[in-house]
């Protein structure tokens, strides 16, 4: 407990950190169009669970700006409401080499709508969520100034980060949201945070066996582009593309592209890329080349 409250206190005392991180991807030209799924501005990594690569939290921090960037922690979709709980959760970012690392918590959205909860948002360079129900973040955040201050945050070129329950908040269209049990895949919690739209983000994907549960998804709702992330595996965003790190797997639900054969997902893994707007995907080598297999037609019904 001793670590938890001195690292919030360096939090609140400690000035943003600005440093440019590298990234894959150029940055956005003020002549193009902006981005039509992902952030305008910023960065998003989105984890599947089961985070074991430091590599990952180390691409948060880099793009945070670094080891002195001021981090914010937001643990409110587990069940437990006393912060020592989520220790583990900072060690994690410290152990990757950040140094100033606050948790903010509540359930009360009365709370989440003031400025005085919102004030470590103002000064934050990144934000991470772990794991636990995402539907807890949607019933404490969703429409109140935290919403708006996470949105600042990537307005000023800052990261935003979860793993588990952490990254599908963080679509517009949220599965497994039910109150009653995370194996209903469309229930009383549909809503998410919104910063990739028309997206909807499944995780645990091959560990817990859930690489089918998103087809009858998008085939209701053929509009949204299902991603189904494996454990220790995260996609970066920046804009209208992101690139996959980690260790495992990403599928793609694309109700307009299926495999030759006619299976309805495909598979990138580390270093593949992917065009949300055109919703085509690359493999880096020798440099940028279609997926294998994958072809530009409908799903047959």
């Amino acid at each position: 407990m001793k670590l938890l409250l001195t690292l919030s206190l360096a939090a609140c005392l400690a000035g943003p950190a600005f440093a440019q991180s590298p990234s894959p991807f150029p940055s956005p030209s003020p002549s193009l169009a902006p981005p039509e799924v992902g952030p305008p501005k910023g960065s998003l990594v989105i984890v599947g669970g089961g985070l074991r690569s430091e590599s990952i939290l180390k691409r948060f921090l880099d793009l945070a700006g670094g080891p002195e960037a001021s981090l914010v922690i937001i643990p409110t979709a587990g069940e437990s409401d006393d912060l020592a709980d989520y220790a583990g959760d900072l060690r994690d970012l410290t152990d990757a080499g950040a140094r100033h690392v606050m948790l903010i918590h509540t359930r009360d959205r009365r709370v989440a709508d003031s400025e005085a909860f919102v004030a470590p948002l103002r000064d934050a360079r990144g934000v991470w969520f772990p794991g636990g129900r995402h539907w807890r973040l949607a019933d404490a955040y969703l429409g109140t100034r935290t919403q708006a201050a996470l949105r600042d945050v990537l307005a000023h070129g800052g990261v935003i980060g979860g793993t588990s329950a952490g990254a599908t908040i963080l679509g517009s269209f949220m599965v497994r949201g039910d109150t009653t049990g995370n194996t209903i895949m469309v229930g009383d919690h549909v809503e998410g945070l919104g910063f990739l739209k028309n997206v909807t983000i499944d995780q645990h994907l091959l560990k817990r066996n859930r690489q089918f549960d998103l087809i009858p998804v998008i085939e209701s709702h053929p509009e949204l582009l299902g991603i189904g992330l494996d454990e220790d595996t995260a996609i970066v965003v920046r804009g209208d593309r992101f690139e996959v790190i980690g260790s495992g797997y990403v599928a793609i639900y694309d109700h307009t592209r299926r495999i030759d054969s006619g299976g309805q997902f495909y598979f990138l893994t580390a270093g593949d890329r992917y065009n949300l707007k055109t919703r085509e995907a690359e493999r880096p080598q020798p440099r940028g080349v279609p997926m294998e297999r994958v072809v530009k037609e409908p799903w047959k019904k």
